[in-house]
């Protein structure tokens, strides 16, 4: 298992780290991103979206638990991109009710999703794993540490 590590030294370079992490995803893929409160994981996902040129503006989901965005493919193909953040999540039944298992299971899409620990044994067994930390000494300095983890079942 190969894993990344990645400093960087602004909310730019975050966001530019996610674009650069957006190349290597295709459909079906389903990322997960942890990190406390704070530590970038919006700015990242925002970075993403530009690399597949996301045109609407991209925010945290906190209260609506799942945004869903429209991009386009270096090839010039429509893909969908699922932003979820559970951080909000208390139950399995609450991930239930906002269509989270049909989300997080769909093959024609990206998902990326926040608080991955709140998603109650709903998530597949392959996926991308991106963790986040942040200096306290520097709010814009951030340890991205980003690994693929492939099912042997799959």
């Amino acid at each position: 298992m190969e894993i990344e590590t990645i400093r960087t030294e602004s909310e730019e370079e975050t966001i530019l780290t996610g674009e650069q992490f957006g190349s290597k995803l295709k459909k079906g893929d389903v990322v997960v991103l942890e990190g406390e409160l704070g530590a970038g994981k919006t700015e990242f996902v925002k970075g993403v979206c530009r690399f597949f040129n996301v045109e609407d503006l991209v925010t945290s989901p906190t209260f609506t638990i799942i945004n869903q965005y429209v991009g386009e493919t270096p090839e010039g193909d429509s893909i969908t991109i699922y932003h979820a953040d559970l951080y909000r999540i208390e139950k399995q039944e609450d991930l239930l009710q906002v269509g989270f298992d049909d989300m997080v299971f769909t093959h024609n899409a990206i998902k990326l999703v926040e608080w991955p620990e709140r998603a109650f044994g709903l998530l597949p067994d392959s996926y991308w794993s991106v963790k986040m930390s942040s200096n306290d000494e520097n709010d814009f300095v951030r340890q991205i540490t980003i690994e693929r983890h492939i099912s042997l079942h799959a």
